[in-house]
């Protein structure tokens, strides 16, 4: 409107220059001619208003329409968990109704590029881990999205330490025991969420601490791979013990040790490092991140209803009952976490020689 009406004065001053040096018949000529052009100018005004009123009106503050969480592994998993414990809570708090989609494929990557491609509006979420932010950026040469550049951080959710677990089926009750066994049984095959995955690494790193042969699996997610394991197709694998709580309680799985740093509380489990492995460690970590160019006020808004269901005493209960440690950092906190973890596995490709299947 301010525009419209700037250019409309110095117009017609000039035309109106000229018309009061000359005799009242230009000047006539003048207003006869200029009032066409005038009211054209103010109809087209008057038309640039109507139609900037409703686009405005129609700028609602966010969430106005359904959310979706973009899951890039099949369910079942860990990261599934989370997911839909996050949906949950946002869809209680905001009242919109929150879906859980999975994109899965690619080592994470499908469901990745498919938020990274999304509109910036805070309605496509992606729950990314260790494997889609930290991992993927230093084992592939190249993605089809940049792990840092294409993604608006929200906010670190939770993490959850690995464990080691083997089918009941065979003999083996301890780290040390399963080295041993390894190595008179070359071959033994484990499961990944996918190339890349921690739980891939998890059992290169294995390979190149104890000198063991093991053959890696990948499938589309934790959950499929660890339900082989269950099935005795494979012999064991690295995994979040979260996902495997309930197979372990059942005893459909059988947990040797915890590739933390130290004992987990709750879990009389001993660290891989205690079976002659320093420094072994595969925690798993699940933040929440929105398309680049997302404005700053729904990324923080996101953040804020997110932490707020983190801090709720039954959603922190629930998630130690998983042994998950909730966080519910700030987007500047998760970004610097990202890089850290990043260096860090990129250490731990170089030294175990990891390569994508």
């Amino acid at each position: 409107m301010n525009t419209a009406g700037s250019r409309l004065p110095t117009r017609f001053i000039r035309g109106a220059g000229v018309a009061d040096g000359r005799v009242g018949r230009r000047r006539s000529r003048f207003v006869a001619d200029g009032m066409p052009r005038l009211l054209a100018g103010l109809v087209a005004c008057i038309g640039f208003c109507v139609l900037a009123g409703p686009a405005r009106a129609q700028a609602q503050p966010w969430p106005s329409k359904p959310i979706r969480v973009i899951e890039p592994f099949a369910p079942g998993g860990a990261l599934d968990i989370i997911a839909r414990a996050v949906a949950q809570r946002l869809q209680e708090q905001t009242g919109q109704p929150t879906i859980v989609e999975s994109r899965a494929g690619a080592a994470g990557a499908i469901g990745s590029e498919y938020v990274a491609r999304s509109a910036p509006d805070g309605y496509t979420l992606l729950l990314g881990a260790t494997t889609t932010h930290g991992i993927n950026p230093v084992l592939y040469p190249s993605l089809p999205y940049d792990a840092v550049r294409d993604f608006a951080p929200v906010t670190l959710i939770a993490t959850i330490p690995h464990v080691i677990v083997v089918n009941p089926a065979l003999p083996i009750t301890s780290m040390r025991e399963f080295i041993a066994w390894a190595k008179t049984h070359p071959g033994l095959a484990y499961g990944s969420a996918g190339s890349g995955s921690p739980h891939h690494l998890a059992g290169e790193m294995l390979k190149s601490q104890a000198g063991i042969d093991l053959t890696h699996v990948p499938y589309k997610g934790s959950g499929p791979a660890m339900a082989d394991v269950v099935a005795g197709q494979l012999g064991f694998m690295s995994i979040e013990i979260t996902a495997a709580a309930s197979f372990i309680k059942s005893g459909r799985l059988r947990a040797i040790a915890v590739a933390a740093p130290r004992r987990v509380p709750g879990l009389d489990l001993a660290p891989v490092a205690e079976a002659g492995l320093p420094g072994f460690e595969v925690t798993a970590w699940y933040a929440l991140f929105a398309p680049a160019n997302t404005p700053r006020e729904v990324v923080l808004r996101i953040q804020q209803e997110v932490t707020r269901g983190l801090a709720d005493l039954p959603t922190r209960e629930r998630l130690a009952a998983l042994f998950a440690v909730p966080v519910g950092s700030t987007p500047e906190e998760l970004a610097e976490f990202q890089r850290a973890d990043m260096a860090r596995w990129a250490r731990a490709v170089k030294s175990s020689g990891a390569r994508p299947d």
